[in-house]
């Protein structure tokens, strides 16, 4: 087993990200950089020419960006952060190894500045993680606690014209928020003082597998944060420490919603939050749909709750969450009265939260969706095509693209087609067109003044683009 220096060690060391403009070392570069360690790195998406504003913004910010040729590996001293699955012949991987580098993973690296912090508060789930992130840390924020927040995704209370990309924020080093993940069993590597668990769903891992990892999580918290909604979830209380339950259905949730006060929208939603430790309720207003998000709230304000903030505190805070990007982010209408929504949906559970949102208010659905690899696709497509069915309805359509695929040796025995014929079988709508350009011209023929196309998927930031494309272009 790799030894790895302190954290103090590891701040007076260069850092060089392979990958640097993923969602997952973006804000961790961010992180060092912000308490003071030289960074640079490479990413395909820049030698491709993909989402140029990225590096731009990076580079202006001070990070040094080098092809992915190895070039930018000059040193004995840098230590490389890389995915564990990046294969020994990536350049960047050659060289360091050649030169003796000490390579880490992000969720190495990200594991030891959260473990050495004041108190890291961590946020697991197979759904929901970078929401409740950015809703906790947020909430920390506006308290006055100053918390380093490591998200996977863009938050936009923190954006600006100098940090269009803010998955991070730099705080003091007394609270240390982030989502940690579950599918790489990279959870294993976390000490909460206070972990969060949201959900416990089918994604990259067995179910046995994953009642193990998140049984494990919440015996390591200090204090535990669990949904009593999820029967999953809940399944796993006994192996927790200390604990503080949520939930809108559950009773005996502590953290709860007061029967009969939700309303809800098409974009923001209001309810009375009941704190049954002392009975007392806390009017919430959230510019987020969707019952999913609500459960989110709920989530992040028992987070807070646990981190000694009080729940009054922290319901105030949160109304002034202003979302996350590619979170049911609404792109812009047409004139004609077509809605774009970009969603991150990727897995079952996510894309069924999404469409239970959209499908709560009138109006056709179109659902784009571009599966985030063949991998994921052979892993849970029958199940994806069940969501997709049994969500939607017979006016919707769901039409699918090939999956995300940017090279190596991955099986492309199951793709798109086997999905969309597994919807059809199911009794929905689908279209297989192997082309995402091809797929944006038939959704701007097909749509119609009322509709609403979501746009789904993940590991690729050119969704965004794709979905601000469809806006301008539809009537």
């Amino acid at each position: 087993m790799t030894e790895f220096p302190t954290a103090r060690e590891l701040l007076a060391r260069p850092f060089f990200f392979c990958g640097i403009g993923g969602s997952g070392m973006l804000p961790l570069a961010h992180i060092l950089k912000g308490r003071g360690a030289e960074i640079a790195g490479s990413d395909r998406s820049f030698d491709q020419g993909r989402t140029p504003e990225k590096f731009a913004a990076l580079e202006r910010q001070g990070f040094a960006i080098h092809p992915q040729d190895g070039s930018g590996i000059t040193d004995q001293n840098q230590i490389l952060v890389a995915s564990a699955a990046i294969e020994d012949s990536v350049p960047e991987v050659a060289r360091a190894k050649e030169l003796g580098c000490l390579r880490m993973t992000r969720a190495e690296l990200n594991s030891i500045l959260f473990n050495t912090s004041g108190a890291g508060l961590a946020v697991a789930g197979t759904s929901g993680k970078s929401t409740v992130t950015g809703m906790l840390g947020w909430i920390l924020h506006a308290v006055g606690r100053e918390p380093t927040i490591m998200n996977g995704a863009v938050m936009k209370n923190f954006t600006d014209d100098e940090r269009p990309f803010a998955s991070a924020v730099v705080g003091g080093e007394s609270l240390y928020v982030s989502e940690v993940d579950e599918s790489d069993g990279s959870i294993a590597l976390y000490k909460p003082a206070v972990g969060i668990l949201l959900n416990v769903s089918l994604d990259h891992k067995s179910m046995e597998e994953l009642r193990s990892l998140f049984g494990d999580y919440l015996e390591r918290s200090r204090i535990s944060v669990v949904n009593a909604d999820d029967a999953e979830a809940l399944a796993l209380l006994p192996r927790a420490n200390e604990v503080i339950t949520f939930g809108i259905e559950q009773e005996k949730a502590q953290i709860g919603i007061v029967d009969g006060s939700i309303a809800e929208g098409p974009v923001r939603q209001a309810a009375l939050v009941l704190d049954r430790h002392d009975d007392s309720r806390h009017p919430l207003t959230l510019a987020l749909p969707g019952r999913h998000n609500l459960s989110n709230a709920l989530a992040a304000i028992a987070g807070a709750v646990a981190a000694g903030i009080p729940t009054g505190l922290a319901v105030e805070a949160l109304s002034g969450f202003a979302g996350l990007a590619r979170r049911f982010d609404i792109v812009g209408t047409s004139e004609s009265g077509i809605t774009v929504i970009d969603d991150f949906g990727h897995n079952p559970e996510k894309c069924a939260a999404t469409l239970r949102t959209l499908k709560a208010h009138e109006g056709r659905v179109l659902a784009f969706f571009q599966p985030h690899g063949y991998g994921p696709l052979k892993q849970m497509g029958a199940e994806l095509a069940e969501t997709f069915a049994d969500e939607l309805d017979d006016e919707d359509e769901v039409v699918l693209c090939d999956p995300v695929y940017f090279g190596g040796t991955t099986d492309r025995s199951v793709g798109s087609e086997r999905i969309a014929e597994l919807i059809e079988q199911a009794g929905g709508n689908a279209r297989h067109i192997p082309e995402r350009e091809a797929c944006g011209d038939y959704l701007v023929d097909t749509a119609k003044a009322g509709d609403r196309i979501v746009v789904m998927g993940a590991r690729d930031d050119t969704l965004s683009t794709f979905a601000a494309d469809l806006v301008k272009r539809l009537p």
